[in-house]
């Protein structure tokens, strides 16, 4: 391998440590509450699949660009998939260009936020909140009217075709 690719190779698993470091240390750290809908850990796990189940429950993260969700251009309504309420209308759905599914807006009295203070900083953690799975996480940079960019797991979600 040349030094050159040895450096760059290195230099990107470096920059990835901190966020495996940040998921193991936030596994288990997910909304706290009653919520109207409510399992068992092994109750969910019977429930969702794995990747799911770590975001949901877990608070995980899937890779960017692994979602189907992201290229979903249809009109129709997000779910969340721990417990199928409505989250998202496609209308506020757009391309962010981060490799998640991103939303301007969700629907209202669908989620609730938080505080995540891992990854050395503070920011705005969105989660269901009829069952509490976490969903993603919310930032200043999206497009109006809101400038805000909910950018979510699409292993969180569920996708609902508005019928014609």
């Amino acid at each position: 391998m040349k030094r050159r690719n040895f450096l760059k190779h290195s230099s990107f698993l470096m920059a990835l440590s901190p966020f495996s470091i940040a998921a193991s240390a936030r596994a288990g750290t997910v909304a706290q509450g009653d919520f109207e809908v409510s399992y068992t850990p092994e109750e969910w796990r019977e429930r969702l699949d794995d990747a799911s189940y770590d975001v949901l429950r877990n608070a995980g993260t899937e890779r960017p660009f692994s979602s189907p969700l992201n290229d979903e251009k249809r009109e129709g309504v997000f779910h969340c998939k721990g417990c199928d309420q409505e989250l998202y209308s496609s209308e506020t759905k757009y391309e962010s260009g981060t490799g998640w599914p991103s939303f301007y807006a969700p629907l209202e009295n669908a989620v609730e936020t938080m505080p995540d203070r891992s990854l050395f900083s503070v920011r705005t953690e969105v989660h269901c909140d009829r069952c509490g799975g976490h969903l993603g996480h919310i930032f200043d940079d999206g497009p109006q009217p809101t400038g805000k960019r909910h950018c979510l797991n699409g292993v969180a979600l569920t996708f609902e075709p508005t019928t014609a």
